[in-house]
């Protein structure tokens, strides 16, 4: 069976920010879809996260040409051609973001979160750094398909906190891993098998933090023939719960085409 696949995406600055980091991009041709959201200040975070998105846009359209162009990170054996060309974009990226933070000062310190989703004949990869977030809706439920590079989290991990220690931690917004901290970074990726009705969320914590997860849910299922409606009312839902964030959503379908 084959699918197509409805796709719709929104960005917005929130109630407390006065410009937005944040950057999305819909690459059809590429099968990619992105969020990036920046951080840095001094607009510094805004072109972190348009590098990051730019970069990857140019090395997938340069290695659609040349599938033999010279890489300059190692294939990983242990996976495909596919999920390896999508790790070293990104990897690229990172680098490029590094690079300019490095040679100009007042970039010093800029990065950059990056969730990505690469569709490919056999599936789906999604690949992240940082706390922008994937989830998957199925059969009426919601699931998080990628786990925060936080501090929070890496704690919750570590000492099984309480929804109120949750609540209360006073460094939530501190990244263990983004974009340009390093001249390297890891990047994390899992393989997802779509089917038919699945809707794939890709999310800054501008919308993951405001907005819990069985909201994203009902938000999503009674606008289920409208994904641009979805997308901006989840958009609307954030900044009604304060929207202390710039706030980024992408909704992608897999639709059953028939065949």
């Amino acid at each position: 069976m084959g699918f197509r696949i409805e796709v719709a995406g929104e960005t917005n600055v929130g109630m407390k920010r006065t410009h937005n980091e944040d950057n999305f991009s819909i690459i059809e041709d590429s099968g990619l879809y992105v969020v990036a959201d920046g951080m840095g200040g001094h607009a510094s975070g805004e072109v972190a996260s348009k590098m990051a998105v730019d970069a990857l846009k140019e090395f997938f359209a340069a290695t659609a040409r040349d599938p033999e162009r010279t890489w300059p990170y190692k294939m990983d054996c242990a996976r495909g051609y596919e999920e390896n060309r999508l790790i070293t974009g990104i990897k690229l990226a990172n680098l490029r973001i590094y690079e300019t933070a490095q040679r100009e000062a007042s970039k010093r310190g800029m990065g950059t979160t990056i969730v990505v989703l690469f569709a490919v004949d056999e599936g789906i990869y999604v690949a992240h750094v940082g706390d922008s977030r994937s989830y998957r809706v199925r059969d009426g439920k919601i699931e998080q398909l990628t786990e925060d590079h936080s501090l929070l989290n890496d704690y919750i991990k570590m000492k099984r906190l309480t929804a109120e220690e949750i609540a209360n931690f006073p460094h939530k917004n501190v990244i263990v891993r983004a974009l340009g901290m390093k001249d390297t970074v890891k990047v994390d990726t899992r393989f997802e098998a779509p089917r038919a009705g699945d809707v794939y969320i890709l999310c800054s914590d501008g919308l993951s933090g405001p907005v819990q997860d069985p909201e994203m849910l009902q938000i999503i299922t009674s606008n289920e023939s409208d994904l641009k409606a979805a997308a901006a009312n989840l958009i609307k839902r954030a900044n009604e719960n304060g929207g202390p964030d710039n706030v980024t959503a992408i909704l992608a379908r897999w639709v059953s085409d028939g065949t």
